[in-house]
């Protein structure tokens, strides 16, 4: 006969640690940047190395931790997008938009979001719901024949990602994002489209 012992939930002062340390990166990535080491971090959170590598054995793992909420933020204004929205078009440039501010949360971000998009990561299925998500925006513009049939949901997604992190490039001119966004914004445009702006 087996047991089925209920899951132990973690204990109390493990989700505080957990807290703190999640509370302590937000910061520091956003003051510093996504290069901040693990163990810089542990020091901050004033916790041992083991301690951070119980709770996130990868930077990768941490990051998507934070990433969580931030993620959610991205969702609702896609629902708020797609609510408001009935032109095609309007609707994926601001997505892009969208896309840009969520993918420049942080100094840095935009190379581990790539490298999600090439090896499995931790943050490759957040990646790849983004994908998904721009490729029903791409897809809706190309049915009313406002998008080249050629571009995919993909190829915005990692435009975007070059454009954040051009933009976040310390040696950028601060129009440089921008300029960049507005070119992907409508680039995607079919001739007639574009044409008709």
């Amino acid at each position: 006969m087996t047991s089925s012992r209920p899951l132990r939930r973690p204990r109390k002062d493990a989700q505080l640690n957990r807290a703190h340390i999640l509370e302590v990166a937000r910061q520091a990535f956003r003051r510093d940047g996504v290069d901040v080491s693990m163990d810089a971090l542990a020091k901050q959170a004033g916790v041992g190395p083991g301690t951070l590598y119980r709770h996130f054995r990868t930077k990768e793992d941490l990051l998507a931790s934070l990433l969580a909420s931030h993620h959610e933020g991205l969702e609702r204004m896609r629902a708020a997008i797609e609510a408001e929205e009935g032109h095609a078009g309007i609707a994926l440039e601001r997505w892009i938009d969208a896309l840009g501010d969520w993918m420049r949360g942080y100094e840095g971000l935009p190379e581990p979001l790539r490298a999600a998009c090439r090896v499995d990561s931790a943050l490759t299925a957040t990646c790849q719901g983004v994908i998904e998500t721009t490729d029903k925006f791409v897809r809706a513009a190309q049915d009313e024949g406002l998008a080249r049939q050629s571009i995919t949901g993909r190829d915005i997604f990692l435009g975007a990602l070059a454009i954040a992190w051009a933009g976040g490039e310390r040696a950028a001119d601060e129009n440089t994002g921008n300029t960049l966004r507005d070119l992907l914004k409508h680039g995607w445009g079919t001739t007639t489209a574009v044409a008709n702006d």
